[in-house]
């Protein structure tokens, strides 16, 4: 059962930040956001950040959406993973690489170099804090500048979502993941 909802009656500040996360790219509250509502700025400034991230990064649809998923699967963020796989399903992503990651493989499924860098970054920056240089030195002939800071702002900012969807129980117990038991 969710911790918070979202507000029945909302005051000015959040009905604008409801509304103009609607009239946005996602179209809907997304559902950290009603974590972020009691704080309208918060709410504000964290939705469109993650619009950012999530519709106009540098990487492709399919990177973006690995590197939610191991963010997901490192906090074994149970809604923002249901949400993120179908996503990244959607956006082409290996069936093999969605499991893999959520089996915590050491060496996911990955089709090119571009999905391996991704997974390798996410996953070392989330489990140690930092990068070691010769992986940052691959990230960066891999992606380039833009795409390690795309990367590292998306990993940031899903740690945020996930720790929202978990702190406040968001989505669940609707959009519990069996995988990542």
């Amino acid at each position: 059962m969710a911790r918070l909802a979202l507000p029945e009656i909302p005051t000015p500040e959040q009905a604008e930040v409801i509304a103009e996360a609607v009239a946005g790219k996602r179209g809907k509250v997304p559902a950290p956001m009603i974590g972020w509502l009691p704080n309208p700025e918060l709410a504000r400034r964290a939705q469109h950040l993650g619009a950012l991230l999530r519709y106009d990064s540098s990487l492709e649809p399919a990177l973006s959406e690995i590197a939610i998923l191991v963010c997901g699967r490192h906090w074994t963020s149970h809604h923002e993973w249901s949400a993120h796989k179908r996503i990244a399903l959607e956006a082409g992503v290996d069936p093999r690489t969605v499991a893999d990651i959520a089996a915590r493989k050491d060496d996911p499924f990955a089709r090119n170099d571009r999905e391996r860098i991704v997974v390798r970054v996410a996953s070392v920056l989330l489990a140690q804090t930092k990068l070691p240089d010769a992986l940052y030195a691959e990230g960066l002939a891999i992606l380039g500048v833009r795409g390690m800071v795309d990367l590292v702002g998306i990993l940031g900012y899903y740690s945020l979502v996930a720790l929202t969807l978990n702190a406040f129980e968001l989505g669940l117990p609707e959009a519990h993941a069996p995988e990542l038991d």
